[in-house]
């Protein structure tokens, strides 16, 4: 009897320390009768959004077993959006605000999302990143940072949680110890920051410690190796960066989620269950699972595998009990958070977004004098693959609103496979199409995707007065082409770019 009630006891931590995924606009029964037997959190993405409204009433349901439970999301606005994934975000992303650098902007506008959030029943978002995008080849984080320069990113990074946390949604600053500075996409394999300490003390951790400075509660662990902290395992799996510099050097006392732990920079050597084992006895509080892996099925792989590994002696009881007590203290601030949080919870519905979209765009000398447009252009849209952080639903560009504001306006969306493959020829579908009309490129990274740089190059040869709308990292050396940089692809910064071109801003 006394074992039966153990193994409830047992199970009941393992559950708690959790944040799963689901899927569905409804909560599954699995997950109501999982909270009912300790789980402490779950996790949404876009699949589980419709509207604020109906997400209101999603986590409504869910905590009716349990008041204080944890609804966390990934919403970063900007590229990285789940609340509107259908729209594209009304909000422009880090590297837009650390362009402008007006912090009481930056913490407008994490205002205004946290209010939307919180009127949807939202308690943590894993958000903002606080890396500092050092590596202009980085496949992962990019325009998600707010910039390359570790002050900027400090300034910004305390700013954005300030402004979220004045709505009542606590901020979590991720990607512990920092993801700026790699050239390998963690959702795929595992990524090494190579650094040495003093570098790393510079570059990489005056955001978090900024973060903390700001009271940030929640901090995401990133899976990427650091070799001067630690040559085998990665972050999310390290007791050295986990307890010794994390908790330690810098003094954090707050709750520590891992990054998706299905990604594969950790699976691949472990397995989702060896790997949440392994996170856990090194210092993660919460396990964050779903983002791929959603079934009931992989919530009952992790706590076995939780509960086995504390029978088997390789993750102290200890440990297991320490960490559920962070997820329950987080649980009962965030609540009190929420709570505290006055106003009615709606947007402010003062436009900052699309304010803050609009300061962030830059012009060339060239684009000042070619704009506005005189007729509706030909818009060829340049797409890359992206991350998986980015929602493949997610609209994103110039073409709509510009055809919006410039009726006529008529695009094409090209892909490097189709040029590769002979499916589509630039000639046909973009120059053609615009002859004896304006011709508007729209590129996103093309400093970092070869083929898209070759196609920019090739168009604006062939037109030198076709103008270039550069949606991710600024490239500057065709400045003698006309060029706008919106410093992101939200909807709010294409918004912005067409407003420009087509002179109604």
């Amino acid at each position: 009897m006394a074992s039966s009630k153990h193994d409830g006891e047992l199970r009941r931590l393992a559950l708690s320390v959790l944040q799963p995924g689901f899927v569905g606009t409804e909560a599954p029964d699995w997950v109501l009768r999982d909270i009912g037997d300790g789980l402490a959190s779950v996790v949404l993405f876009s699949r589980n959004i419709v509207s604020t409204e109906q997400v209101a009433r999603l986590t409504a349901q869910l905590r009716s077993e349990n008041p204080e439970l944890i609804v966390a999301i990934d919403e970063e606005a900007g590229d990285v959006t789940r609340i509107e994934s259908a729209t594209g975000s009304s909000r422009p992303g880090n590297f837009a605000l650390g362009t402008v650098d007006d912090t009481e902007l930056t913490e407008a506008v994490a205002a205004d999302l946290g209010r939307q959030l919180r009127t949807a029943g939202v308690s943590l978002d894993y958000a903002p990143s606080a890396d500092v995008n050092s590596n202009p080849d980085n496949p992962i984080i990019g325009v998600r940072s707010f910039g390359s320069d570790p002050d900027v990113v400090s300034r910004h990074t305390a700013a954005w949680i300030q402004g979220l946390q004045s709505s009542g949604v606590a901020a979590c600053a991720k990607h512990f110890p920092g993801h700026g500075d790699v050239a390998v996409d963690s959702h795929h394999d595992l990524p090494a920051y190579g650094a040495g300490r003093d570098e790393i003390a510079a570059q990489a951790l005056p955001p978090f410690r900024a973060a903390l400075s700001a009271g940030v509660r929640a901090v995401m662990s990133g899976h990427l190796l650091v070799p001067a902290y630690d040559p085998d395992l990665p972050a999310t799996l390290s007791r050295r960066i986990l307890r010794d510099l994390l908790r330690g050097e810098l003094g954090f006392d707050g709750l520590v989620v891992s990054d998706a732990i299905e990604m594969g920079a950790v699976t691949r050597r472990y397995g989702i269950d060896g790997a949440t084992v392994k996170a856990v006895a090194a210092g993660v509080d919460a396990i964050c699972v779903g983002g791929e892996s959603a079934e009931e099925a992989t919530t009952e792989l992790l706590v076995k595998a939780l509960t086995a590994a504390v029978a088997a002696g390789e993750l102290p009881e200890e440990r297991l009990a320490e960490a559920a007590g962070r997820v329950r203290e987080f649980a009962g601030w965030s609540a009190a958070l929420r709570a505290s949080a006055g106003g009615t919870g709606e947007t402010a519905g003062d436009g900052i977004g699309h304010l803050a979209a609009r300061r962030a765009v830059r012009l060339t000398g060239a684009a000042r004098e070619a704009l506005p447009l005189t007729a509706a252009p030909h818009v060829v849209e340049l797409a890359p693959v992206t991350n998986m952080a980015i929602g493949k639903e997610t609209p994103w560009g110039v073409a709509d609103p510009l055809r919006e504001r410039l009726p006529g306006t008529t695009s094409v969306r090209v892909h490097d496979e189709e040029l590769r493959e002979g499916k589509l020829e630039l000639t046909s579908c973009a120059l053609e199409p615009a002859v004896g009309r304006p011709l508007v490129v729209v590129a996103r990274d093309a400093a970092r995707h070869p083929w898209m740089s070759r196609a920019v190059t090739s168009l604006t040869t062939a037109r030198p007065d076709a103008i270039v709308v550069e949606m991710g990292l600024p490239d500057t050396t065709g400045a003698t082409t006309a060029h706008l940089f919106t410093h992101g692809a939200s909807a709010a910064s294409g918004v912005a770019a067409a407003e420009l071109l087509a002179g109604t801003d």
